[in-house]
This record gives structure tokens, C-alpha cells and sequence, in this order.
């Protein structure tokens, strides 16, 4: 059975390498012609050996230092469009080709050591986050320099006529070349629609090379590869002259002016990081498709091991490409060695077919490069130009476009990530730092507290604001907040803010927050600060940082909460105790007559209730009663706290409420007989009276008048809290 599988398995991986390959080996041939050709013409066919030897060394090594199955890495468009922009640039320069030769390696490898260093520091992660509008440009770009570059070559203009110049010049073409393109692109774009078992790249060169041919017919010039402007032509070189001119070429590397290398870094930086974004979307996708996760930082590893090798023996530097990915995927392979197949086929096609490789038509490959730039071409970012809050996005794609085309990748890079953060600032400057703003007679603590002190804290709660902040507290928003903050220093006595969701803060916002301080203070306010968390998602610590820049210095001014409910809690007993407002010592347990559910009643109408109650003591933290337990009584506080526990899910509960001395808990389950559906938990040492329900019954057949006076104060104080609690879900649901 295991050799089933294994053999299931190996024959998925050699079928999804083959057919990879014949995707692979066409366009790497087409890209190492189209880099090598910007050098000079004749340089077409050292170019595309060069592909090959690229397709051949860049799959093998990424495919066994990688980690992610299926992934098949190759020479790629990104790398054609910025090492052909760059010989191009060198050439009209007046550098000497065998140099430009040299700086393209060189290039190649540069960019692969940035890669190392990308994925050795970590930046693997972080390379995923490029805003999707820089991306879309980029790809965009790349997809319309590809496209431009060829047709010169499509029209068969020579090689000095500008494209524009070629596409408005209908003398200058080449009618043999017109057609010989045309037809390649026409196939390549048609097969799909008729046949999957042989991608469409391989019959579209089969057409170029068969139109070719049918020319030569009535045209004898055409049947001699040396010399022929419309084909590839020998390389003039085997394999081993060809590793002994790489050698070579190295060797002239002290001919290099020191500028010539400096000036590299740019390019190489940009195509390196081209080359991730490539790989890493590759591998995104493939995620997706097969339901795995890739290590991003390992594949830039691979890759950059991979193009250093790559260009060091004479190749073209590449990345992990979606199309052969996907047709290797949907063959059958199921692990790495599709990888190894693939690079083995290259070269094993490549010398097999090196006569034939000669006999290319530069128009046929020049349509096969015309439909992979078209298929680079961003389409779907077309939709964000029809909605008003996307249109700025669209203008950031089109604008990396423009200075892709007008300026080069290198600008376009910047320009786009640039404006990438100035949309990301709007964006956060647009929305709002502060979540929510109450006053504390619209937001009470947790604490139930009697009614009397309810009253006093409704009357007084326009003393104290209280505003949930979110997001970035930071240059942006600092203005924003102050405004919302300067009404409120001259008025009220007590600013409460909650920084839950804040998710950073700058030196702008501290000294915001400092100033405010230092006013309120000025006039005896105080700034309390609440959920000062010390571990920021980026690492820093709210509560360390705001007292390093001074917000937190001075405790007459400032107080720090752990939580937003105790800085409440803590400001209703200020305005409590301002309004002359005295609880009882808790010292002393009430007796039944001091509790406020019985106050003005008579003794001896109390007497035989207290002959019905139980009286307990629990330890702090001790479970008073459970969730899902059958309500059988309702208690009373005589002395200490606790607090209500609502369930958030499996292992997580929620501080819902505080009952403290004089008041009660467990009346709804005591009036409905249903299960409590929260713990109740003593906060410190407590001592209740509890009434059970058959006590009560007993009660109510002895008293009836009694009973229900009971059921009244109980009755009264439960709506009490009912309403108080809907005025505050009211008030939230306005914000």
C-alpha cells in the first residue's frame, strides 16, 4: 500500500514538473532573449541560454532549500522588465556590452543577497503587507514595460526605433515578423479554450515557428539561422565556452568604475524586493488552493541562495511564478520534487533542443512575452474607479504605472509606497479617536449601589466625562481629541479616559495628554487614566511610556486605573462623599432594620421575618452560588461585597456588577424560580441574611401583609435597577 501511494505520489510530481517545464523553458528562453537583446542584437542568443540556465539552476535550488510543496520558481517578468530597463539604460550610456554583461550579474546577484537579508531579519511577514495598490501597480507596470519592449520586436522595427515610434509607423514593419507574432499570440490566448493537456505557451510557439517556416517557402534568406534579424540565431558558443566566457567576464570585474557598482544597489534593492512580492503571492495563492501555510521567511531564503547561484554561473535571476505554479498543481505533483523535476527537464530540454532554440522566431517570442505582460496587467483594479471611496486607491495604481513607464520601477516603488502612507494617514486622520463620550449620570460603575446615592450621582454625574478612545493616539489624531477635550477641562472636575483600544501612541500624543494634565490642574480636576496595557501590539508599554514623557508624574493630578469600572467606581465615591453623602461604618454587620430594603418599617413586623433568615459568613472569593443553579433564595449584604460573574465563553468570565452592604442579590431566580444565569462570588469576607422559598412560603401563610411587602421593596428595587440599566443601553446604542 506504501508503494502505491509513493508511486502515486512520484508520478504526480514528474507530470506536474513536465508540465511545468513546458511552460517554464518557452518564456525563460523568451525573457534571456529579451535582457540579453537590450545589450545588443546579437547578444539575443547568449540571453537565451542564459534563461535556460536560470529555469534550470533557480528551480532546483529553490525547490530543495524552500519549504513549500508544489512551488515552482523560474525566470519571471519582474526580473525580465528591471534587468532589460537597466541594459537598455546601460547601453545608451556607451557602456561596453561585455561590462553591461558583467553589471547584469552582478545585479542578479545583489539582488538575491537582499532577499537573504530579508528573509534572515524577518521581513518575510512584513513584505505581505504592501498596500494591494502598490502591488497592482507594480505588477501593472511591469505587465506594459514587458509589453512595450517587444513590439519593436513584434513589428520587426530595428532596434533603435522607440515603441511608439514603431507602433504609429506602419513602413517601418516587417510584415513576416507582424504575422509570425500575431499568430503566437492568437494561439497562446486561444488554446485554453480548446485543450488543457498542452499549455497554451507551447502551441503558441509551435504556431510562431510553423508560420515561420511557411514564409521560408517562397523566401530562401529565411532558412539561414546566422545573421537572420527575425530569429534568435546560434549562440556561437557550447557549454563549455560559455561557462569559460562567464569566467571571463568575472575576471573584468576591476574594469568596473566604482560608481558603475554604487549605482546597482538601487536596482538590485527594487528587484529583490520584486522578486519576493512575486514568490510570496505565488505562495499565497497556493495556500489558499491547498489549504497549507508557507514560511515566507525560508522561501526568501531559497530564493535568494537560488538567484545568487543562479547569476553567479551565468543565468537570469527569478522568483516563484504563479502560472507554471498552477499547472504543475493541476498535474498531479504533491510535493517539492515537481521542483526538481522541472529544473532536470530544463536542462535536459535545453540540450536536447539547443539546435532548435536557434531557429525561434524574435517575433514569436516577443508575442509570447506581449500575453504574459497582458495577463500581469491588473484588471480587476479597474472596479475602484467606480466607487468614490476606492477612487483615491486608483489613482495610487495609476499613478505607480505612469512613474513605472515614464521614470522606471526604482521611482515607481517609492512613489507608490509613499502615497500608500499618505492615503493610510488620511484614513486615520478620517476616522475618530474617540469611541464613546458619557458623563457618569449616563454610565454608572458596576456597583449597584442604593438608590439614595443613585440619585446623587444622577444629579452630580455632569461633573465627570468619560471618553472610550480608540485606535492611534499620534500627530494625526491629537488635534482631534483635543478638541473634544477642551470644552470639558473648563467644566468638569473629573476626565476619565479609557485606553482599552488604543492600539499606539506617539510623543505628539503624550504631550497632548500632559498639557491636559498640567490645566486640569490648574483648576483642581483631576485626569484619570484607565487600561494603560504594557504590551502594546508593537511592544511598547503604555503605562512605562507615559510616565518616561512626564503624563503620569504628578498623582495629585492624575490617577491610574486598571480598569475603566474602577476609575467610575472611584469618582461616584468622590461626588458621593462632596455631596455629604455617609455610609454606614462596615465594621458593624446591619441588623435587618438598618438594611434599606426594610428601612421605615416596624420592629415587630420585622421580628418574624428575621425568625425566618439563615445567617453566613463566606471567605473572600468563595462561590456564593453558580450559574445554572436553582434560584431557592435572595440575599442580604450585612457586611462586605460581591460581585456578579457572567460567562464570556469556555474559561472566561465578565465582572457584570458590585452589591455592597445594605443591598441584596439573587432576587430575579428568587421571583421566577429560574436557574441564576451568572456566579456570584464574595468579594471580601461577607456576612448575609438569606431567605430561602420555603421559609418565605412559611412567611406568607403566617403574614400575608408581610409577604408582600417584601415582594414589594423587592419588586420596587429590581425595577429600579432595570431602568437605570436600559438608560445606559439607550445611551450606548447612540454611539
Amino acid at each position: 500500500m506504501q508503494q502505491q501511494v509513493g508511486k502515486t505520489f512520484f508520478s504526480g510530481d514528474f507530470w506536474g514538473g513536465l508540465a511545468a517545464t513546458l511552460v517554464v523553458l518557452p518564456a525563460s528562453i523568451a525573457f534571456g532573449a529579451t535582457i540579453y537583446g537590450a545589450v545588443a542584437p546579437d547578444y539575443a542568443a547568449v540571453g537565451a541560454l542564459a534563461g535556460v540556465i536560470g529555469a534550470t539552476v533557480i528551480g532546483l535550488l529553490a525547490a530543495l532549500l524552500g519549504g513549500t510543496d508544489r512551488l515552482i520558481s523560474a525566470p519571471c517578468a519582474p526580473a525580465a522588465a528591471v534587468l532589460s530597463a537597466f541594459a537598455a539604460g546601460m547601453a545608451g550610456d556607451g557602456v561596453p556590452a561585455g561590462n553591461i554583461v558583467l553589471l547584469l550579474l552582478m545585479l542578479g546577484i545583489l539582488a538575491g543577497f537582499f532577499q537573504v537579508l530579508l528573509g534572515v531579519v524577518g521581513v518575510g511577514r512584513l513584505i505581505r503587507y504592501i498596500p494591494y495598490p502598490v502591488v497592482s501597480g507594480y505588477m501593472t507596470g511591469v505587465g506594459l514595460t514587458i509589453i512595450a519592449s517587444q513590439i519593436d520586436k513584434l513589428l520587426g522595427a530595428s532596434e533603435a526605433t522607440v515603441w511608439n515610434q514603431a507602433l504609429v509607423s506602419p513602413w517601418l514593419w516587417d510584415m513576416q515578423a507582424v504575422t509570425v507574432g500575431l499568430a503566437t499570440i492568437l494561439v497562446t490566448l486561444a488554446a485554453p479554450r480548446f485543450t488543457k493537456r498542452v499549455p497554451g505557451i507551447i502551441l503558441g510557439i509551435v504556431a510562431g515557428v510553423v508560420v515561420y517556416f511557411l514564409f521560408a517557402i517562397g523566401d530562401p534568406e529565411l532558412l539561414v539561422s546566422a545573421g537572420n534579424p527575425l530569429l534568435v540565431g546560434p549562440s556561437g558558443v557550447s557549454g563549455e565556452g560559455y561557462l569559460a566566457a562567464i569566467t571571463a567576464r568575472w575576471r573584468e570585474i576591476g574594469d568596473l568604475r566604482l560608481g558603475q557598482i554604487a549605482a546597482l544597489l538601487g536596482s538590485a534593492l527594487t528587484l529583490a524586493v520584486l522578486l519576493s512580492i512575486d514568490t510570496l503571492k505565488t505562495c499565497v495563492v497556493l495556500d489558499q488552493i491547498t489549504h497549507s501555510r508557507h514560511n515566507p521567511n525560508r522561501e526568501l531564503l531559497a530564493q535568494g541562495v537560488a538567484n545568487v547561484a543562479s547569476s553567479s554561473v551565468g543565468g537570469i535571476p527569478g522568483a516563484g511564478t504563479l502560472g507554471p505554479t498552477l499547472v504543475n498543481l493541476t498535474s498531479g505533483a504533491t510535493s517539492r520534487a515537481s521542483g526538481y523535476v522541472e529544473g532536470l527537464l530544463a536542462l535536459i530540454f535545453a540540450l536536447l533542443l539547443s539546435n532548435f532554440i536557434a531557429w525561434l522566431p524574435l517575433a514569436a517570442l516577443a508575442g509570447i512575452l506581449i500575453v504574459v505582460g497582458l495577463r500581469m496587467i491588473d484588471r480587476d483594479a479597474l472596479r475602484f474607479i467606480m466607487s468614490p471611496s476606492t477612487v483615491l486607491d486608483f489613482a495610487v495604481i495609476v499613478i505607480v504605472i505612469v512613474v513605472a513607464l515614464s521614470v522606471g520601477l526604482i521611482a515607481a516603488s517609492g512613489a507608490g509606497v509613499a502615497l500608500a502612507i499618505l492615503l493610510f494617514l488620511r484614513e486615520q486622520i478620517g476616522g475618530t479617536v474617540v469611541r464613546h463620550k458619557l458623563y457618569l449620570n449616563q454610565r454608572s460603575s458596576t456597583w449597584q449601589r442604593p438608590e439614595a446615592e443613585t440619585r446623587i450621582l444622577d444629579e452630580k454625574g455632569d461633573q465627570a466625562v468619560i471618553l472610550e478612545l480608540q485606535g492611534s493616539l499620534f500627530f494625526g489624531t491629537t488635534q482631534q481629541l483635543l478638541r473634544e477635550l477642551e470644552p470639558e477641562i473648563k467644566t468638569r472636575r473629573f476626565i476619565i479616559l479609557d485606553f482599552r483600544r488604543v492600539q499606539s501612541i506617539d510623543i505628539t500624543g503624550a504631550h497632548m495628554l500632559r498639557q491636559t494634565r498640567e490645566q486640569m490642574g490648574e483648576s483642581g480636576a483631576m485626569l484619570l487614566l484607565s487600561n494603560l496595557r504594557e504590551n502594546l501590539p508593537y511592544g511598547r508599554n503604555l503605562r512605562q511610556f507615559l510616565d518616561q514623557t512626564g503624563v503620569t508624574a504628578d498623582d495629585k493630578t492624575v490617577r491610574l486605573f486598571d480598569e475603566l469600572d474602577n476609575a467610575i467606581g472611584w469618582v461616584e465615591d468622590q461626588l458621593l462623599d462632596a455631596a455629604g453623602y455617609t455610609t454606614p461604618p462596615e465594621e458593624k454587620p446591619l441588623e435587618l432594620a438598618e438594611m434599606a430594603l426594610f428601612r421605615q418599617r416596624k420592629d415587630e413586623t420585622l421580628i418574624d421575618l428575621e425568625a425566618r433568615l439563615s445567617k453566613v459568613t463566606y471567605p473572600a472569593g468563595a462561590t456564593i452560588y453558580a450559574r445554572g443553579q436553582t434560584g431557592e433564595a435572595i440575599y442580604l449584604i450585612r457586611r462586605g461585597s460581591v460581585k456578579m460573574l457572567a460567562p464570556l465563553g469556555p474559561g472566561r468570565l465578565r465582572h457584570v456588577a458590585t452589591f455592597g452592604r445594605s443591598d441584596f442579590f439573587g432576587g430575579l431566580a428568587f421571583l421566577d424560580g429560574h436557574p441564576h444565569n451568572n456566579d456570584a462570588v464574595a468579594a471580601s469576607e461577607t456576612e448575609l441574611f438569606v431567605l430561602t422559598v420555603e421559609q418565605f412560603n412559611l412567611l406568607a401563610e403566617e403574614h400575608k401583609r408581610l409577604a408582600i411587602t417584601l415582594l414589594t421593596a423587592l419588586s420596587r428595587s429590581l425595577a429600579h435597577r432595570l431602568r437605570h440599566a436600559e438608560n445606559e443601553i439607550a445611551m450606548l446604542h447612540e454611539f
